[in-house]
């Protein structure tokens, strides 16, 4: 009996050990700018944290962003104007795509 109940402790012991250190790798962000050559950099914003990508050929994308809801601004360059896309939510684990993201003059 002794041992059974030390065993079990033991096994619940190694279960919460493996679930406290399991790392969370957040969500990701991606997004395309049109027309591609209208900006260079894009912000995603939660709170204090804040996210920088560069855009390379009118794709963006930010990784292992925390779980949230982002605000996300494109940065336009002239004559395009900023773009601003507001309750982005993500969820760890999972791609958010904000599909076309058409930049006005």
């Amino acid at each position: 009996m002794k041992r059974t109940k030390l065993s079990m402790l033991a096994i619940a012991a190694v279960a919460f050990g493996a679930f406290a250190f399991k790392s969370f790798d957040g969500g990701a962000i991606s997004g395309k700018v049109t027309p591609a050559d209208g900006a260079t950099e894009a912000w995603a914003v939660a709170g204090a944290d804040t996210l920088k990508a560069a855009i390379s050929d009118g794709a963006f994308s930010f990784s292992n962003a925390k779980a949230g809801t982002y605000t996300i601004i494109v940065d336009g360059k002239d004559p395009y104007k900023d773009a601003t896309i507001t309750d982005v939510k993500v969820e760890d684990g999972k791609a958010t795509d904000l599909g076309d993201i058409k930049l006005e003059q």
